[in-house]
């Protein structure tokens, strides 16, 4: 017998024993996987936001079977996704209140003191610089790092303002955590009515940096009357999202800065130079 042919006897002789070995290890050691798992990957909406708290749907999906998690914890899922989740693991899940982002800056360019700033066009990057190209310190940079950590394209820039679609947000707070002045928080849905200014300077401060911030005249304060639909912190008056206002305060109180609008419209551009 040839020297060639016996090295592929045993070869291939050695091939089968390490294979046999191979396969009963594997069954020893096998990690069972609980099936469930790929099922209710299969119910949620994929969208690997990380809103939930998991690193992605499969992780948060392993959380649910494990039960250290929830369905009501994934701010994408709808009431009927919830509830399918619930009911195909045999659980009750509360139905939480959704959320959607607000930034709480309407001073775009047009109605900010700005400086020139020549740098990296990232929010950031540029509030090491100054705090930003903006005379007001507590205003929004503009320069999308909250819209460029959206996954569902709910925030655009417009002339240098980051403004959420409200209709497109599903609360994952990615935005949150990329804005570097703590500009953006979240707020009941249901609440349509917001105050549109962070700094807590005194009025006359503000008005000479930036011609839409909140003064705390307070008309908005007395329009909503004993209803305690608007707080006053300071020199900044602030929505009450415990008892949020209607639409028609916003009308009723004639702000005179315009920094008390409804998100509905403000996503709709409808403010656009109202105060030129």
């Amino acid at each position: 017998m040839s020297i060639a042919l016996i090295a592929i006897i045993s070869v291939g002789v050695l091939g089968g024993f390490l294979g046999v070995i191979i396969g009963i290890v594997a069954k020893v050691f096998a990690v069972e996987v609980d099936e469930r798992i790929e099922g209710v990957n299969d119910l949620l909406p994929g969208a690997n936001c990380g809103g939930c708290g998991f690193a992605g749907c499969t992780d948060f999906a392993k959380g649910m079977v494990a039960e250290s998690a929830t369905p009501d914890q994934c701010p994408v899922c709808s009431s009927e996704d919830v509830k399918n989740i619930a009911d195909y693991l045999g659980i009750v899940a509360e139905e939480k209140e959704k959320k959607v982002a607000v930034v709480r800056c309407v001073g775009d360019a047009k109605n900010t003191v700005r400086s020139l700033y020549n740098g990296v066009r990232d929010c950031r990057s540029a509030v090491l610089v100054a705090s930003g190209a903006k005379g007001c310190d507590y205003g929004c940079l503009g320069f999308g790092s909250c819209a460029d950590a959206c996954p569902f394209g709910a925030i655009e820039i417009r002339d240098a303002l980051a403004v959420v679609h409200p209709d497109l947000c599903v609360g994952c707070e990615n935005c949150v955590a990329a804005c570097p002045k703590d500009l953006i928080i979240m707020a009941p849905a249901s609440a349509d009515v917001h105050v549109y200014c962070n700094s807590p300077e005194k009025g006359a401060a503000k008005r000479k940096v930036c011609k839409t911030a909140c003064i705390a005249c307070r008309k908005c304060v007395k329009a909503s009357g004993e209803e305690d639909h608007m707080l006053v912190d300071g020199f900044l008056i602030r929505t009450n999202y415990e008892n949020p206002p209607a639409a028609e305060l916003v009308e009723a109180s004639a702000c005179p800065t315009t920094a008390l609008r409804q998100a509905s419209k403000q996503a709709a551009g409808a403010y656009e130079g109202v105060s030129e």
